[in-house]
């Protein structure tokens, strides 16, 4: 019994030293996971951001034939100061506040109706899913060519007795035929995120519905949209997001026309830099962008900790 009595003392520090390497072992294959992470959003997103921020205070000849001088805010202002620009900053907040209610109120119906007790549910999951995994630059392709004047999309509304749509060719309707592609590619994509937040509201609230005879509208403004709000807010964000930095479809659609009426501030700042030979006036455009993203962003956050605080 003495014996043991007297092992005691030198065993308590052996078992903190075997602790404290436990843990130093964790934190080392912690880091070490996650190090290509670190380093990946340290090279590809930080520091260009960095050196877009720093480029933007820069003012330099296109092409980069004189040295670029030191203007402070003078980008800012030339941008601002431009008719040119405040029509595509105003028309890219306006395709985001067109095309993010859409997107999103159409994947919360389809993830609604998927979510109900109707047959052959994988199958069509598996088809609204299908045009998330074509590339872009496919889907792109087919539906520039789907419509086109002489399309199959004029032939089906000729055949109905209607009028071809000029559609990419039509200033009043490239807009909206870049929305429909965009919706095209997105909606299948966030229908994934709506439906498993679908799937975590309790089953018990809906049959107590049912017990009251709630309807179905009654129950799902009552009931799912308001334990919906969480993912809802998260897909809506991240959507924002996308669209801001939504480039393809118009890059390789429209260009941007015609007539401007389909140039986003990414696709501007794309060819101000690498079209125009500006590369400080893009920089300021791409932070512009940077700035819009991350209010909303931070909107997220401030909506999320809102719901947190109150639940």
């Amino acid at each position: 019994m003495s014996s043991m009595v007297k092992t005691q003392p030198g065993a308590a520090p052996a078992k903190v030293g075997r602790r404290r390497l436990d843990r130093r072992r964790q934190h080392f294959w912690a880091v070490a996971f996650l190090a290509p992470a670190l380093v990946s959003l340290l090279v590809l997103r930080l520091l260009p951001t960095l050196d877009a921020v720093v480029a933007s205070t820069y003012k330099a000849f296109p092409g980069g034939l004189v040295a670029a001088t030191f203007t402070g805010l003078g980008n800012y202002q030339d941008l601002f100061g431009s008719e040119a620009f405040v029509d595509t900053l105003q028309r890219t907040l306006w395709f985001n506040l067109v095309i993010n209610p859409l997107q999103i109120g159409l994947a919360l119906l389809i993830a609604v109706l998927l979510v109900q007790r109707v047959r052959l549910t994988g199958l069509w999951k598996t088809l609204i899913f299908v045009p998330v995994t074509i590339p872009i630059v496919g889907s792109c392709i087919a539906w520039s060519a789907a419509l086109q004047p002489e399309g199959p999309v004029n032939a089906i509304i000729a055949a109905l007795g209607g009028s071809p749509q000029p559609f990419f060719n039509s200033p009043s309707q490239a807009i909206w035929s870049i929305i429909l592609v965009a919706s095209w590619i997105g909606i299948g994509y966030w229908m994934l995120f709506l439906i498993a937040g679908l799937q975590d509201v309790p089953s018990e609230l809906y049959e107590a519905a049912r017990i009251d005879r709630a309807g179905p509208i009654r129950t799902f403004f009552l009931i799912t949209l308001p334990l919906m709000k969480r993912p809802i807010l998260f897909v809506l964000v991240a959507d924002t997001v996308a669209n801001f930095v939504l480039f393809v479809p118009v890059q390789l659609i429209t260009k941007g026309g015609p007539e401007s009426s389909t140039t986003l501030l990414m696709f501007d700042a794309y060819r101000v830099t690498f079209g125009y030979g500006s590369r400080n006036l893009g920089a300021a455009e791409v932070v512009i962008l940077t700035f819009i993203m991350l209010f909303f962003v931070f909107l997220q956050f401030r909506l999320l900790r809102e719901e947190k605080n109150q639940a």
